[in-house]
Order: structure tokens, then C-alpha cells, then sequence
């Protein structure tokens, strides 16, 4: 995998909130953000988007 930052989008589709962090791969593919859930509640129905930096 690559070892470069990437900007991560997550989306609550629920609530409508945005969070915009940084974070890496981890060796599954899954991006590394320390981001557990949302405000409202919502862990396991979120819209992720990322690009590298």
C-alpha cells in the first residue's frame, strides 16, 4: 500500500454532517482517521471519500 496521507471526506448521510480529516492505509485497505462516529450517534452508515495529498 501506499505509505502517503491521504484528505478523507466522511459524510453522515443521518444528520448531514461533514467531517474532513487526514489519515493513511493500513495494511486491510481501510483508511486510518482515529474517526469512530458521529455526532448523532451514526457508526456504521457513513459516505467516505479520499484523495491523496
Amino acid at each position: 500500500m501506499s505509505e502517503g496521507r491521504y484528505r478523507v471526506v466522511i459524510r453522515c448521510p443521518v444528520c448531514g454532517e461533514k467531517y474532513i480529516l487526514r489519515g493513511r492505509r493500513n495494511e486491510n485497505g481501510e483508511y486510518e482517521t482515529g474517526f469512530k462516529r458521529c455526532v448523532c450517534g451514526n457508526a456504521e452508515h457513513l459516505h467516505i471519500d479520499a484523495t491523496p495529498e
